[in-house]
């Protein structure tokens, strides 16, 4: 249980999951009131929307996992549903739910905070009440109406994306293919037809992308009765922000952007910075490890990945036990591992669970895959990973067979304590067959004129969003970027670091930014 609990943990920090094929100055002056510029009018068509009423209630029904059933039984937290369109090009047809929760200010309001954890398809409820618990005395949870939504197609909304039966993802069939390929066409049409039966129809997996959900997001700015947009995002949610700004920078007060991805990097770009950020991270996991007495890795820092490969590789053919059981696989091994290198705070779970390895067991690292792909104890999941990947057809770059399996052999060569030291069979990207092609388009969030002030928020150690992406992203949206010291993916608000959290208070409250050098250290 403690290693479950310390997991869960871990997956708040980072949300920009790897599944590989499902893939200038600014004004500090303080003022609590939003822009001056009023808000465009909503269509007429869309105007039911923008002016329906919420009816908040308590949050025990809108539970989906065990960890949030048992978080919103406070009594603080209210929810409700949001309802959207599910197309915006046709209003009048079928609409989306989108389940939310509110953390009443303790003061007096400036308004709501919107926030996101990630992923894509992290649900975004359990965020707003993660935040509003770690910083219960914060002047954020003070002066706005903390707001946690589930994106379309996740957690509580509806339709919610499905597509695979727990059985299928005990099996390991999302894990093997991102390590080892052979991921068909025929697998891919096969997936695609049933996340179309499993999740409402075609219709559902065409319009689940970020630009819908950043639509979404205007409607609920709007229904809170907001002028302007408070927002943090997180990882993922970066990107969320950044194509809120892009689509409507007349309604945008503040974004906080953490853990930030590169607006300028396409598909295979990008996971080539990830994978080469998390080849860091493990290096400087196994150094670490090489410092301390019975090592599993050895006492040579420039041998660690080679050392790691000794352990884990004989788990391709012979998987160890792993409790009630489950076996620890190679795949699932090397999820675990990425999991644990979101944060230095579980170095200590991946060395553990190495030296288990050794010794012929896998629990530990089995629980740290547990908590990155959500698995309850009674061994149903949650859907984040399917809408990771299906939220991603709509947004990353659609790839070639020939690409995908390039991506594949250029990622383990970037990020060698993955590579599995056999031919990698050819892969067939996923969302071959999707009903809808991508609809995000690279770059994005760059070239926005009237955009308020905004506040990046870069760690330079982070191992799943590097740093230069955070410079990058500050600089299209010609923001202001605070650089963090430390190894560590998302930070702002939720990662205790008490420099982050004031100069992020300061700006969301006051609209005052930090100088253009400061900097934070994680201890």
């Amino acid at each position: 249980m403690r290693i479950r609990a310390r997991t869960r943990r871990l997956t708040a920090f980072g949300a920009t999951l790897l599944m590989v094929g499902a893939l200038g100055a600014c004004s500090s002056e303080s003022s609590d009131e939003p822009p001056t510029s009023t808000p465009d009018a909503p269509s007429d068509d869309l105007r039911r929307f923008y002016e329906q009423e919420l009816a908040f209630e308590p949050c025990e029904p809108y539970a989906t996992t065990a960890a949030d059933a048992e978080l919103f039984a406070d009594e603080r937290f209210e929810c409700a549903r949001l309802e959207t369109p599910l197309d915006y090009t046709d209003p009048d047809g079928a609409t989306a739910s989108i389940a939310l929760l509110r953390l009443p200010a303790r003061g007096e309001p400036i308004g709501s905070l919107l926030t996101n954890p990630g992923g894509p398809g992290f649900p975004g409820m359990n965020f707003a009440a993660l935040i509003g618990m770690l910083g219960p005395d914060s002047p954020v949870t003070e002066r706005f109406d903390l707001i946690g939504f589930d994106p379309r197609g996740t957690g509580a909304s509806r339709p919610a994306l499905d597509c695979y039966s727990d059985a299928e993802r005990e099996s390991g069939v999302i894990s093997e293919p991102h390590v080892l390929g052979g991921w068909t066409a025929e697998d891919s049409r096969r997936w695609t037809d049933q996340c179309a039966e499993r999740s409402g129809g075609e219709q559902v997996l065409a319009h689940v992308g970020t630009r819908d959900a950043a639509r979404d997001m205007d409607v609920l700015r709007a229904v809170l009765g907001d002028d302007g947009l408070s927002y943090l995002g997180t990882s993922y949610g970066s990107r969320l922000g950044a194509v809120y700004a892009e689509m409507f920078p007349e309604n945008v007060r503040a974004l906080v952007l953490d853990g930030p991805m590169d607006p300028y990097a396409g598909t295979a770009e990008r996971r080539a910075q990830q994978f080469t950020g998390l080849q860091r991270s493990f290096d400087l996991m196994g150094a670490a490890c090489t410092a301390q007495a019975d090592c599993p890795l050895g006492t040579d820092p420039e041998a660690v990945t080679e050392r790691f490969q000794e352990i884990v590789r004989p788990l391709l053919d012979e998987p160890v036990p792993a409790g009630d059981g489950r076996e620890l696989t190679y795949a699932r091994a090397i999820d675990g591992v990425v999991a644990g290198l979101y944060a230095q705070t579980g170095w200590p779970l991946i060395i553990e669970g190495i030296r288990e390895v050794r010794e012929g067991r896998g629990e530990t690292l089995l629980a740290l895959q547990d908590g990155y792909y959500q698995r309850e104890a009674d061994g149903s999941y949650s859907n984040t990973i399917e809408a990771t990947q299906a939220i991603n057809c709509l947004d990353e770059e659609r790839l070639t067979s020939e690409e995908e399996t390039a991506l594949i052999h250029d990622a383990l060569a970037a990020a060698p304590f993955a590579d599995p030291g056999r031919p990698i069979a050819e892969s067939s990207n996923m969302c071959e067959f999707w009903p809808a092609e991508p609809t995000l388009g690279y770059p994005y969030g760059t070239g926005i004129e009237g955009l308020p002030a905004t506040l990046t928020v870069a760690v330079t150690g982070d191992g799943l969003t590097p740093y230069e992406g955070g410079v990058r992203l500050a600089e299209a949206l010609g923001g202001s970027l605070l650089t963090v010291e430390g190894e560590q993916h998302g930070i702002a608000l939720i990662g205790g670091n008490a420099c982050v959290d004031d100069i992020v208070a300061d700006y969301l409250t006051d609209l005052t930014l930090p100088p253009d050098d400061a900097r934070c250290t994680i201890e």
